[in-house]
């Protein structure tokens, strides 16, 4: 089992930027997939971006060219960094993680381990 703990969040106005943290423990973290998602009141959850080693991560196309995923292997944590805010932006950020295959995940009952999530909120 992974732990996760988020970190990051905040308050933003439309087109500043944050930066989520996820740091990992209990496994070997190259050899996770690690995926952001984030949940919307009154939405079901979804996929914000996957990242594998060695793999070109994965966006959904509602945040690409936006947002930014990035891994330390060192020191067991992913980032998000999230520019261009925008409303439809502002859900609660779960950090999840699986093991690593060559094959992308994006539903979040592919992923058993989890976050407490975040929230972000982007006023307008």
């Amino acid at each position: 089992q992974v732990q996760l703990v988020e970190s990051g969040g905040g308050l933003v106005q439309a087109g500043g930027s944050l930066r989520l943290s996820c740091a990992a423990s209990g496994r070997t973290f190259s050899g996770l997939a690690m995926g952001w998602f984030r949940q919307a009141p009154g939405k079901e959850r979804e996929i914000v971006v996957v990242s594998r080693n060695n793999f070109t991560p994965y966006y959904a196309d509602s945040v690409k060219g936006r947002f930014t995923i990035s891994r330390d292997n060192a020191k067991n944590t992913v980032y998000l960094q999230m520019n261009s805010l925008k409303p439809e932006d502002t859900a609660v950020y779960y950090c999840a993680a699986r093991s690593r295959s060559t094959i992308v995940y994006v539903a979040p009952n592919e992923y058993p381990d989890w976050g407490q999530g975040t929230q972000v909120t982007v006023s307008s």
